[in-house]
């Protein structure tokens, strides 16, 4: 799965019209720490679950919090119906997995573990994404 930065206007009129997934749509990109965070800020997310996501690309407490071993490949599932904070708490389908060897790998564990977790009919997809450089 390549991510693909293209405009946030033109990117939800494309998933509308189901040419492109959520994946596709903008990412921003942050390096920090000698790794490489991705966030894909779907459209569900709220404003301060969006906040909470980018402070790992920007805050080196906030990225050891999500990466505790600093190496390897992490990834970052949530279930769209569920979001990933609620009353300031994540909520229990929102899986984070580090350490992984690579980021196929990360992204497969964190969607195992959120669909298996989730309520809601709706399958997990990738809100972020840590790569060593």
């Amino acid at each position: 799965m390549r991510l693909k930065t293209i405009g946030l206007a033109a990117g939800l009129m494309l998933a509308s019209t189901g040419l492109v997934s959520a994946q596709d749509m903008q990412a921003e990109n942050y390096q920090l720490d000698g790794v490489q965070i991705t966030v894909i800020p779907h459209p569900f997310l709220a404003e301060d679950e969006l906040m909470t996501l980018r402070l790992v690309g920007q805050n080196s407490d906030a990225l050891e919090l999500f990466v505790p071993e600093g190496s390897g490949y992490a990834a970052l599932a949530i279930a769209p119906d569920e979001g990933f904070v609620r009353n300031g708490v994540p909520v229990d389908s929102a899986i984070a997995i580090s350490g992984l060897q690579d980021i196929a790998t990360a992204r497969a564990s964190a969607l195992e573990a959120c669909d298996a977790a989730r309520q809601t009919a709706q399958d997990c997809v990738i809100a972020l994404e840590v790569a060593p450089r």
